[in-house]
């Protein structure tokens, strides 16, 4: 009951500045206004589930997964004392690389805008070809933030580093996939990728030695925001490469 109270605390604002744009500074009535009210419940009932299961499953089970993943006895099977080093944390990686991947695919957000941009463009920029690209973008960028992790290398070397690439594409690439490439980046830091990235970072942070979980854990979610951008605009320049030469050969 507390968690429909507070959701329903965050989402009346948002109705009462829709509501009084529409009727106050438009002054034109609200069609349909019983749906639209039925909506509005809805989205308070959805988002109250949905934190429900953020709190009972999505975020321990990606805690339990880095726990499990990181500890002495998976990590030295055979029962040796050797030091850690970054190649153990192998299924780490891979982990992260998946659930990076396949929650970028399931993410709601992306699909939307995947299939706006497709209706925009004629065709050109394909609905599955797009949310790949993201999603490819985000299991590197999620692989990496581990490594980063393990290592305990400052974030701010990979943030700047990759924001260079980003810049240096923005000139290269097609124009019209600049702008979608950036929006590309900040519809990963949504509802389905969020809980699990966040939850994976401080499940690590926590169990390997020497890192502090609020210096540490946080930051998975930038590096799944920034290379969405790259993997993005550099689908759009292979295509394009590809359909040059294709043009030249004929």
């Amino acid at each position: 009951m507390s968690t429909l109270l507070l959701t329903a605390r965050d989402v009346i604002p948002i109705a009462i500045i829709l509501f009084g744009f529409q009727l106050g500074v438009l002054k034109r009535p609200i069609n349909q206004w019983r749906k639209v009210l039925l909506g509005f419940i809805y989205v308070i009932i959805g988002l109250t589930f949905f934190l429900v299961g953020l709190q009972m499953a999505l975020f321990p089970i990606g805690e339990s997964m880095a726990n499990q993943l990181t500890t002495s006895e998976f990590l030295h099977p055979d029962g040796g004392n050797e030091p850690y080093i970054w190649q153990d944390y192998f299924w780490v990686y891979v982990f992260a690389a998946a659930i990076g991947f396949s929650t970028t695919i399931a993410e709601p957000s992306l699909i939307a805008v995947a299939i706006k941009a497709n209706q925009v463009s004629g065709g050109t920029i394909g609905i599955q070809g797009l949310r790949m690209s993201v999603a490819f973008g985000v299991a590197i960028g999620i692989t990496l933030g581990c490594f980063r992790i393990v290592v305990g290398d400052p974030i701010h070397y990979y943030i700047m580093a990759g924001y260079v690439v980003v810049v240096i594409q923005t000139f290269y690439a097609p124009k019209m996939i600049v702008p979608l490439a950036y929006d590309s980046g900040g519809v990963t830091t949504s509802t389905v990728t969020v809980p699990l990235v966040a939850a994976l970072g401080l499940g690590l942070a926590t169990n390997v030695e020497g890192r502090n979980p609020l210096i540490d854990g946080f930051g998975l979610i930038a590096f799944a925001s920034l290379f969405p951008m790259i993997t993005v605009m550099g689908y759009a320049q292979i295509v394009d490469y590809l359909s040059k030469r294709k043009t030249i050969k004929e």
